[in-house]
């Protein structure tokens, strides 16, 4: 590709040159963009600029030769394939220069354990560097076969920042969901404790708020629990907030309840008392091959620019098949049913 001088449209408007940038040239990463204004081969009517700088209908832009689009991801390491490269990279929801969002795939791991290899969003994170130097690095996780919002700092500052948001629970996390029966009443908090059970499969069982004082190494968990929509006493589309953050809550705390998540072999047995009509999370048919839990929506302020946002993460292909069958609609329903 040769040099190109090209012209900011009317269409285009008044807008930041990198973001002009990215819309003409969306294979570019932002670090390559503001490497070449810092070197000078990125132009505006002839001067030097910086990436932030604004342009105006009419400016004439120097572009200098650039990456073939199709050949962008020829400094991955060798243990990364492209398809996963592409992947990761098609996970991306939002990315700015702090942060960067997924809509991490169900069945994915966010971290590497035994037998995982380097396939975990941790192990790919070197697909999303996008002209960084480092990797972005994970700030919290989510289980390997739920689907959703997962959030990673692009430098260390703002993973201590971010870290430091969720800890102090500086953020709201609302996960869709869909169980066996209705649950009674339909909207309320689940405040049992949580520990380990011990053996190889790490579940954790809940502790009655009154007995927490027999179980030294239980911890308080927190659920507040809303009805969306309810198919008779059979199942329901359930809005789910962590209040508290322990390993497999929602999932916990859904199987006590008696409504265990459709598809949990873990928590929704066969032997699963159900207060609906005796179903367990394994009830058959396509809605109960994979885990039913979604990471819907994130709200947390911007570590660096200090406003809130809110990122939400389209349904994985099970359960929009799901909610398709069963004629459910995401815009149907509030957005976050505990506000207010």
């Amino acid at each position: 590709m040769s040099v190109k001088m090209l012209t900011v449209s009317v269409d285009e408007g008044e807008q930041r040159l990198d973001k002009w940038f990215k819309r003409r040239f969306p294979h570019v990463t932002q670090g390559a963009v503001e490497k070449m204004c810092r070197t000078g081969q990125i132009r505006v009517d002839g001067g030097r600029v910086k990436a932030s700088d604004r342009i105006e209908p009419g400016m004439v832009i120097r572009v200098p030769p650039l990456p073939d689009p199709n050949d962008d991801r020829r400094e991955l390491p060798s243990r990364i394939t492209k398809a996963d490269a592409q992947m990761i990279q098609d996970a991306v929801i939002f990315r700015d220069e702090h942060i960067i969002v997924l809509n991490k795939p169900a069945g994915l791991p966010s971290q590497g354990g035994s037998g995982q290899g380097n396939r975990h969003v941790d192990g790919l994170a070197e697909a999303l560097k996008f002209g960084y130097k480092d990797k972005p690095k994970l700030v919290h996780r989510l289980d390997k076969d739920t689907s959703g919002v997962l959030m990673l700092a692009r430098t260390d500052r703002v993973a201590r920042a971010l870290s430091e948001a969720l800890r102090h629970r500086n953020a709201r996390k609302i996960y869709w969901a869909l169980v066996a029966g209705v649950p009674q009443p339909k909207k309320g908090s689940i405040k049992y404790g949580l520990m380990k059970a011990g053996g190889r499969d790490e579940k954790m069982v809940c502790v009655h708020p009154a007995k927490m004082s027999e179980h030294p190494d239980a911890k308080r968990a927190h659920t507040d629990y809303f009805v969306l929509w309810f198919l008779g006493t059979r199942m329901s589309w359930m809005a789910l907030e962590p209040v508290t953050g322990r390993t497999h809550q929602l999932r916990a705390h859904m199987a006590e309840m008696g409504h265990p998540i459709l598809g949990d072999g873990k928590y929704g047995g066969s032997g699963q008392e159900n207060m609906g009509d005796g179903w367990g999370g394994g009830i058959g048919g396509e809605m109960s091959r994979k885990l039913n839990l979604h990471a819907r929506q994130l709200t947390i302020e911007h570590p660096i620019l200090k406003t809130e946002m809110t990122f939400v993460a389209e349904l994985p292909d099970h359960m929009d098949r799901a909610f398709r069958l069963l004629d459910m609609k995401p815009g149907d329903v509030p957005a976050d049913p505990f506000e207010g």
